[in-house]
């Protein structure tokens, strides 16, 4: 992967840790730019910070939209139980960091501000990934690409593994068994001739 900075016009990054490039995860992401110590806040998560009703309508708007264009860009973040931040801002590089079922970063609060921190050391050109903690009510929308050893398939939380992986064994099951069934019925029958 190319090193060169991948921001677009009117976008721009403002952490001294970070910047953004092209990513072999998906498009773009962020990258470490020098060594950063486990613990540290890297950028904070910017946006517009709405009320859960409008957060619901923006993010439907935005998954409907995703699904004519091939989008997948939702950026609203739970701030607390009565707003949201809407990232969807060109000034929000954090709104391109990738999941990862191995993440070497995670997401928290402090105030009213969200922040991107480091769960270990990252060395200097890492891609910063956090688990994004997605619940399992659309899980088949979201394939995970991250190639971690131990990558789910799907983008969701880690409470959520066990029972995703339960659904994951039923559809495999039930793909196995419609493809044995059709098989099973495009054999040609023993008749006897006379």
């Amino acid at each position: 992967m190319k090193k060169e900075n991948a921001l677009l016009e009117g976008e721009r990054c403002d952490s001294k840790w970070c910047e953004v490039r092209r990513s072999g995860i998906h498009g773009r992401g962020l990258f470490a730019k020098k060594h950063i110590p486990q613990g540290t806040n890297i950028i904070e998560y910017l946006g517009e910070k709405i009320d859960k009703e409008e957060s619901n309508k923006r993010g439907w708007a935005q998954i409907d939209y995703a699904k004519k264009t091939g989008d997948a860009a939702v950026y609203i973040f739970t701030l607390d139980d009565e707003y949201d931040i809407d990232g969807d801002k060109p000034w929000n590089s954090a709104r391109l960091i990738n999941h990862s079922c191995k993440p070497n970063c995670e997401a928290w609060i402090e105030g009213d501000s969200i922040w991107i921190g480091s769960l270990r050391d990252i060395e200097k050109d890492e891609e910063l990934f956090y688990n994004y903690g997605f619940d399992l009510e659309s899980w088949e929308d979201h394939p995970c690409y991250c190639g971690a050893k131990r990558c789910v398939g799907y983008i969701a939380g880690k409470d959520y593994w066990p029972e995703l992986k339960k659904r994951i064994s039923a559809k495999k099951a039930k793909t196995k068994a419609k493809v044995k069934m059709a098989s099973a019925s495009k054999k040609p029958s023993k008749r006897k001739s006379a």
